[in-house]
């Protein structure tokens, strides 16, 4: 991304952006105000209108400006453990690596391989629209 992991950790710290970069959330119902502090979480829905499914992604991890590690809930596919690694790269660059892995649910009985490949494109996605966002982020004077 042609941005800081700064730039890139700012849209990931802002909980009511959830829902434009990550594929699948409809809507944004709440976010504790701590977010993205260990234990906090994001209130959210998945679906399309009108049928809509409340769930939450709770932080479990995060170490600004590198690293936030997710468990998300989805159900009734489950649950998963999603790793945002935001590493420097080059000048004012960030390689951002993003890890899934169901931990819970129907979608953990399959194997990592076809977990991997199932959400491969969804996830390079989701990578696409934080960049876009964490780009402008880049680009808005403070």
């Amino acid at each position: 991304m042609n941005c800081t992991p700064e730039d890139v950790f700012a849209v990931l710290a802002d909980g009511w952006l959830y829902g434009m970069w990550v594929v699948g959330a409809a809507r944004i119902r709440d976010v504790d105000g701590d977010w993205p502090a260990p234990g906090s979480s994001i209130h959210h829905s998945v679906g399309a209108w009108p049928v809509l499914l409340s769930d939450e992604t709770t932080s479990a991890r995060a170490d600004s400006p590198h690293l936030l590690e997710l468990t998300v809930k989805a159900w009734p596919t489950g649950e998963a453990r999603v790793t945002l690694l935001c590493n420097p790269h080059g000048d004012g660059q960030t390689e951002v690596i993003m890890e899934e892995q169901a931990v819970s649910g129907p979608a953990s009985l399959l194997p990592k391989v076809v977990q991997d490949v199932m959400l491969g494109a969804r996830n390079r996605e989701a990578l696409r629209r934080l960049s876009h966002l964490a780009e402008n982020h880049a680009r808005t004077p403070a």
